[in-house]
């Protein structure tokens, strides 16, 4: 089984690439850059898929600066949008099933309950909206395709929440941290091993899924989590939404519910406090 990563050397990419080795006698793995795999580029991607012929592409390229996608909506577009068609395309050519990460950000942030995949999407940013093009582009596209949405994604690679809360924690004697935006915190190396699982499953019920770890927090709650684990001693407040004003908007609310995950795959999720 041959699996192509496009976006190799993001986040999520670098945790595959830790795991990988682990699945060495199953999956031969080909970790391609954005410059070796440009998915906004036809003729890039054709001629990676044409050397390496992969049986699934999992593309964990896209563009993720939240914010900065309110002021460069092209940009956003090419890659998260175009980029997802063109993927999609080179798949359909290639007979290569896709596994398409996607995110939270394609909910308005509204309800109260865990998001199904089911639910209504209507994101309210640049960022979720383009994120939400590239799901409709590769349903257009492609047959067999899994898109699997995630949320606050994090580990020891690359830039994300806890990361830059212990880099500011060495900086800094006290911190605040929004506490009235809930969602679930998502180790991108349990999100590595979920994908690799529903590749070596050999189950073809192909369409949207979620996935993250279990439970619920706000931001100050992953905080005060973090440094706990990380034994850090800091002067932590918790402040609302409207005292941290940020270009894009943020879900108040972005739980997303696992059960069709779970009972496809057999999958079991831990919470997220387990996993930091």
């Amino acid at each position: 089984m041959v699996v192509l990563v496009t976006g190799g050397n993001g986040q999520l990419g670098q945790a595959l690439q830790a795991i990988a080795p682990q699945y060495n006698n199953a999956i031969e793995f080909y970790f391609a850059s954005s410059q070796e795999a440009d998915i906004t580029d036809e003729a890039s991607l054709k001629a990676v898929f044409d050397k390496v012929k992969p049986d699934f592409c999992i593309n964990a390229a896209a563009y993720t600066a939240v914010d900065k996608a309110e002021s460069e909506p092209e940009k956003a577009h090419h890659i998260n949008a175009v980029g997802a068609k063109n993927l999609a395309e080179a798949c359909k050519q290639h007979n290569t099933a896709l596994i398409h990460i996607s995110t939270d950000f394609v909910f308005d942030g509204k309800k109260t309950t865990p998001y199904t995949e089911e639910d209504e999407t209507d994101p309210q940013g640049v960022y979720g909206l383009t994120k939400l093009q590239g799901e409709l582009e590769i349903q257009n596209a492609l047959a067999e395709y899994f898109i699997v949405r995630t949320s606050w994604l994090y580990s020891e690679y690359g830039n994300n929440f806890m990361k830059t809360m212990i880099r500011l924690a060495s900086e800094r004697d006290s911190l605040s941290v929004v506490d009235d935006q809930t969602g679930t915190p998502t180790n991108a190396n349990d999100l590595a091993h979920a994908l690799v699982q529903m590749i070596k499953s050999g189950i073809k019920e192909y369409g949207i899924y979620h996935y993250s770890n279990e439970g619920s927090a706000t931001w100050y709650d992953f905080a005060k989590k973090i440094f706990e684990i990380n034994n850090i001693a800091i002067d932590l407040h918790p402040i609302p939404t409207s005292a941290y004003p940020t270009p894009a908007k943020r879900p108040e609310y972005s739980v997303l519910d696992k059960s069709k995950i779970k009972k496809v795959f057999g999958m079991e999720i831990r919470a997220w406090e387990e996993v930091i």
